[in-house]
């Protein structure tokens, strides 16, 4: 379970941050955590430091500019967020991750001073929602932390795994891409808002439903037959 696991702390602010959740990881036995677009140059003194004893996992480190970049690998993706958004992601707790169908697992953490964006969310399969009193957020390393130590617990999986759709996050973002140059070609809209909007709402449907490979290359088809 621990080796399929990507800990993702996106635009991470602080440097000492990263390396007392690389302290944490370390601790719990995992040993891949990556970064989207940090504040500061990575790796650097501060963090190094903060990760003590894992200094070997903070020296391997690397960074993306982007969320779609640095899942790419990833058959599923974890974001996590102290309330509900007003989005259509299901929630997933900590006992179900285990019984993913997945080779790779990417848990998505947001910056220290105001977590993930609703876009930045859509990115993901499931929305894992840490409670906490009045919904006060976390530390960023705190979080890491406890996510770490939930996952590392011994459990027994009897239950049947959970199946969600098979699509790769770069295959969801080929199609949604496919389908905004299409629209912005029509001039379906010329209002950004709009648009960003619209690809939201798109990334979202295809998240929450069982859309598979076949389905989407059926999608591909019609679309193409539609649009000659």
């Amino acid at each position: 379970m621990k080796k399929k696991i990507q800990f993702l702390l996106n635009k991470p602010q602080l440097s000492e941050n990263i390396g007392m959740s690389i302290r944490s990881l370390g601790c719990f036995g995992f040993d891949d955590i990556n970064l989207i677009n940090p504040k500061k140059v990575w790796p650097n003194d501060k963090g190094i430091r903060s990760s003590k004893h894992f200094e070997s996992i903070a020296k391997k480190v690397k960074t993306f500019k982007s969320i779609p970049e640095a899942i790419a690998k990833s058959n599923m993706v974890i974001a996590t967020s102290v309330r509900r958004r007003d989005l259509s992601i299901p929630l997933i707790n900590f006992e179900d991750i285990e019984k993913l169908d997945s080779k790779k697992i990417t848990i998505l953490f947001g910056q220290e001073n105001n977590g993930l964006s609703n876009k930045e969310i859509s990115y993901a399969n499931y929305i894992l929602t840490i409670p906490t009193q009045k919904n006060k957020s976390l530390n960023l390393s705190h979080s890491v932390a406890l996510v770490a130590y939930m996952l590392s617990r011994p459990t027994s999986v009897s239950e049947e795994k959970i199946f969600q759709n098979g699509l790769k996050s770069e295959e969801t973002e080929k199609f949604i891409s496919y389908l905004m140059q299409l629209l912005k070609n029509r001039r379906f809209t010329t209002i950004k808002a709009k648009a960003e909007n619209l690809e939201l709402t798109l990334r979202s449907f295809i998240k929450s439903t069982n859309i598979d490979q076949k389905m989407l290359k059926t999608a591909y088809g019609i679309i193409k037959f539609l649009t000659k």
